[in-house]
């Protein structure tokens, strides 16, 4: 199972959107099957007989209810989502709903028995992913600390589930893609440092290309001959500059596209005319 957090946000729509695995609809109802768990608080605000089916905009509004305690511009929604291995079975809705309460409690978003906690959901919407999505504002409108290790008790967390129900470890998951990935040669690496290098974009030498570019035009604004001389001279600086990168990238296109070194092949042995007896000398 690998884990990953999320960038926060302001709002849960692209996190849910996210998890569903397509833009999220007015009429779409989400089912238990798919949102598998959610806080306990949930209940307190529900009468009976109230729906507890929401569609997945009414969803992002219950998530979002909290932040309007607290509109002081943080991002407030938390997003974690958990992928199992492709070759893992397909889990139960109970055993998904299991999963979803032991990570909120190890991200320190679930705690027992605490009536105003997160509001929080998580759901599954993608084959063998599990997607939890939180509003860090409690419903009595203070921030929800988590612990400052949380990322290590959830990565801890993680491998007690692997191991509880049965799945593939993430060890295990990882040597088998190092095992099925090509090793790269040495003419491979240098050519992936050269590009980076050379790279025109964000490579090192374009920004510092730029900087002289853009030195060498606010110094030429500058009244006297001096400014315009060095003007001109950080220009010629930055044309070898920009000489050096179209080097470097012509030389890691050959350094990929490189035939392999022939071997010359043996040479063949040489063959010896057969010996030329001289005719015998007739007696006069």
């Amino acid at each position: 199972m690998i884990l990953r957090v999320n960038e926060r946000s302001h709002t849960p729509h692209d996190p849910l959107s996210a998890a569903l695995g397509r833009p999220l609809s007015a009429e779409e109802v989400l089912t238990e099957h798919t949102v598998v768990a959610h806080w306990q608080g949930l209940y307190y605000f529900t009468l009976d007989g109230d729906q507890t089916m929401w569609t997945a905009a009414q969803w992002a509004e219950h998530l979002e209810d909290p932040l309007v305690q607290c509109r002081d511009g943080r991002r407030a929604i938390f997003h974690l989502d958990a992928r199992l291995h492709p070759d893992d079975r397909d889990l139960a809705d109970a055993e998904w709903a299991e999963v979803a309460h032991r990570l909120a409690r190890a991200a320190g978003i679930e705690t027992p028995g605490d009536k105003n906690g997160c509001a929080w959901i998580s759901v599954q919407g993608q084959r063998g992913r599990l997607d939890l999505i939180a509003s860090l504002i409690r419903y009595d409108g203070t921030w929800q600390k988590q612990p400052a290790d949380h990322l290590r008790r959830l990565q801890e967390e993680a491998r007690r589930i692997e191991q509880d129900l049965h799945l593939t470890p993430v060890h295990a998951a990882a040597e088998q893609r190092i095992a099925s990935r090509p090793v790269p040669t040495a003419s491979t690496q240098l050519a992936t440092v050269l590009a980076q290098l050379a790279d025109e974009q964000s490579g090192p030498l374009a920004t510092v290309r730029g900087l002289v570019e853009h030195t060498a035009h606010r110094i030429a604004q500058q009244p006297g001959a001096a400014g315009h001389d060095l003007a001109y001279q950080l220009e010629l600086i930055a044309r070898r500059l920009h000489g050096i990168q179209h080097d470097l990238d012509t030389t890691a296109a050959a350094l990929i596209t490189a035939p392999r070194p022939r071997v010359a092949a043996p040479a063949p042995p040489a063959v010896q005319a057969p010996a030329v007896q001289a005719p015998a000398r007739r007696s006069p």
